[in-house]
């Protein structure tokens, strides 16, 4: 399982403009554990740097 294509599965999936075929690739691995841990941290600075520009542009 290649990190990059785990990233770029996870972020397809959250913008939602993933593929029927790699998302039923996604499901075929065995381990979902890297998709789950790549997720939770794109979500996570996601909403960081979304509360930073929010309290940036209002000060």
């Amino acid at each position: 399982m290649n990190f990059l294509r785990v990233v770029q599965s996870v972020l397809a999936a959250l913008f939602g403009v993933q593929s029927d075929k790699k998302y039923h690739e996604d499901f075929e691995k065995p381990k979902a554990l890297p998709y789950l841990i790549v997720g939770i941290i794109l979500v996570t600075t996601f909403v960081i740097v979304l509360s930073v520009m929010v309290n940036y542009i209002a000060s």
